[in-house]
């Protein structure tokens, strides 16, 4: 049997649409959606300290632009409030509010069920070796130091 690659990458992307698509179903009860829970979760989680935009995109390497948007759905609904930095003025931090925290916890639920499904059937050594070879295509697909340096010679 040969393996076809190109199916490998088409199956990869529609594992993330109905990943997608089951989360959003699960928390349409609650009108928001599975990045946007993710997102809240984040922010929930490191509210001491409050999440910049910036590392909320590092984070979830989304771009800034969606991070945006994501943040201005979540402010709208009152989710999370947005703050001037302690340590720089011109920064502002988010933080969760009482009515994101409110969520927190049927998200956390809701997220967790979306994953049991997903990784039903599948032993401990089967999750770990997935792990290590979406690591190892992550790798691969990241810039290597050449590459950036040859970039940046171009500009």
């Amino acid at each position: 049997m040969t393996l076809n690659r190109r199916r490998l990458i088409q199956d990869g992307r529609q594992i993330g649409i109905a990943l997608d698509q089951l989360a959003n179903r699960s928390l349409a009860q609650a009108d928001i959606t599975g990045v946007q829970a993710l997102t809240l979760l984040y922010i929930l989680q490191n509210s001491r300290e409050g999440v910049s935009v910036t590392s909320l995109h590092l984070a979830s390497g989304h771009s800034k632009a969606t991070v945006s948007r994501l943040v201005k759905r979540l402010w709208e609904k009152g989710y999370v409030s947005l703050e001037p930095s302690r340590k720089d003025g011109r920064q502002r931090l988010l933080y969760g509010t009482q009515e994101g925290r409110r969520l927190q916890g049927f998200l956390e639920q809701s997220i967790a069920q979306s994953e049991e499904r997903l990784y039903r059937g599948f032993s401990a050594g089967e999750l770990e070796a997935l792990d290590r070879l979406q690591k190892k295509m992550l790798s691969n697909l990241s810039p290597s130091p050449e590459s950036i340096q040859k970039e940046e010679i171009k500009k």
